[in-house]
């Protein structure tokens, strides 16, 4: 890329209000079509203040789309047995047809019994066991959400994905793993890279699309972007620069920009997305439980 152009910026608030407007008008099709109104339950534990933000800001936009939303609070010291008996309620209330249990939950809860609990059916998150091994065989699955908005952004960005060298620094079962499950799907030939990668500046440029989830903060350099490739950044790092606090990426952006050709900021990029894909896998699973087609907001 030559020195004096810059990537296009991919603006994830604007993407994610386009979603949402889709959605929207598909609830509203939902409802004169079929009386059905789709149902978002939230699970909270515990008073952790970025979850409770976080879990406001979910049941705000539910409502906005038009959906149902239930929230439960719960305090910190609930005890497993209660927290099941909550989810065997939500799996059987046909008013639902979305469960998230925010994380982390309290140190004395087991995470992987919780999320496994839910019926996969409502599994917006996509967490569950069974989701991750639809994904992984190439089934229909709840795919989760900031994966499903990374690929959103890129097929809205290239098209056709097939043949293209994607490389996906960061292996978690939330981002990295699904992520590469999805690319694969799309017919781009995946690598999946981390912290220990043998030479990751030339695994990354050799690379179409880079998606980073890997959470250290600029941790890609910009002379590791193939001139013209696509940049993902997924990675949400608070740092004190100046004495002030601010967020980065996962990428340096400053220098990437001048090399990539489109890449997402830090803020503004993949995190509005995930709420935008929330609703849409909420919207998805009130259709599939129904026996509807999925709706025009699914990938």
């Amino acid at each position: 890329m030559d020195a004096d152009k810059q990537a296009n910026i991919i603006d994830g608030k604007a993407f994610a209000a386009r979603l949402r407007g889709r959605i929207g008008a598909e609830v509203a099709r939902l409802k004169a079509e079929h009386d059905l109104t789709p149902g978002l339950a939230v699970v909270l534990v515990g008073e952790d203040p970025a979850s409770a933000v976080y879990v406001r800001n979910k049941g705000i936009q539910t409502r906005e789309a038009g959906m149902n939303s239930f929230e439960h609070k719960l305090p910190a010291d609930t005890k497993a047995e209660d927290l099941l008996a909550l989810i065997a309620r939500l799996n059987a209330d046909p008013a639902v047809h979305g469960i998230l249990v925010q994380l982390p939950l309290p140190d004395h809860l087991d995470s992987d019994l919780v999320i496994n609990a839910i019926d996969p059916a409502k599994d917006v998150d996509g967490f569950t066991i069974l989701n991750v091994g639809r994904l992984g065989t190439g089934q229909s699955a709840m795919v989760p959400c900031t994966p499903l908005g990374c690929l959103m952004m890129l097929n809205d960005r290239l098209g056709d994905l097939s043949g293209l060298n994607a490389v996906v620094v960061g292996r978690s079962n939330i981002v990295g793993k699904p992520m590469a499950q999805l690319l694969l799907g799309a017919n781009a030939t995946v690598t999946i890279a981390h912290s220990r990668t043998r030479d990751l500046a030339a695994v990354c440029r050799n690379a179409d699309i880079v998606v980073a989830a890997v959470g250290r903060p600029e941790m890609i350099k910009g002379d590791w972007i193939k001139p013209g490739a696509t940049v993902i950044d997924v990675g949400i790092n608070r740092v004190e620069r100046d004495g002030k606090s601010r967020l980065v990426g996962d990428v340096d952006f400053a220098g990437a920009v001048g090399h990539a050709g489109a890449i997402t900021p830090v803020p503004g990029g993949v995190g509005p997305m995930t709420i935008a894909c929330l609703l849409a896998n909420t919207l998805t699973a009130c259709c599939r439980i129904n026996g509807l087609a999925d709706p025009a907001t699914s990938v």
